[in-house]
């Protein structure tokens, strides 16, 4: 059963982050099922660090991504989802080809949400684990 009390899509992801960090890093949403948001970002030179890893920053904004997009579209209609807190564990560097994130609720509650973020290189390898928090924000 989804857990989305708005409509989402890979289509409606995208053209709400036309002009922002997301699509400065090329960040691609992926797919949405029905508990779960994946993306990528590419390995290259606008997400590389002086060492030719992926950034872990550039992690970190595809964690907080996919963690917030998740947060706001399970969020009841009029409310909205601010970011409280977020954790990254960086496992693995990645020199080339994409980095592939996938998002699943840890807890959905009434004012709090906590999102988990696995990323992986092309060779399906855990690169960062994530964790946010999300407040939730009623409507007024």
């Amino acid at each position: 059963m989804p857990i989305w009390k708005k409509p989402i899509s890979v289509e409606i992801l995208t053209s709400i982050h036309k002009d922002t960090a997301v699509e400065r890093l090329g960040i691609e949403f992926l797919e949405v099922g029905d508990d779960f948001i994946r993306a990528r970002v590419p390995v290259d030179v606008r997400t590389k660090q002086p060492y030719g890893l992926l950034h872990g920053g550039v992690s970190v904004v595809l964690a907080e991504t996919l963690g917030s997009c998740g947060a706001a579209y399970s969020a009841p209609e009029g409310d909205r989802a601010v970011g409280l807190d977020i954790n990254a564990n960086h496992l693995r560097g990645a020199t080339s080809g994409w980095v592939t994130g996938i998002t699943r609720p840890v807890h959905i509650g009434r004012s709090t949400q906590v999102w988990q973020i696995d990323m992986s290189n092309d060779a399906g390898e855990l690169t960062c684990v994530s964790r946010i928090t999300m407040a939730v924000l009623q409507a007024k």
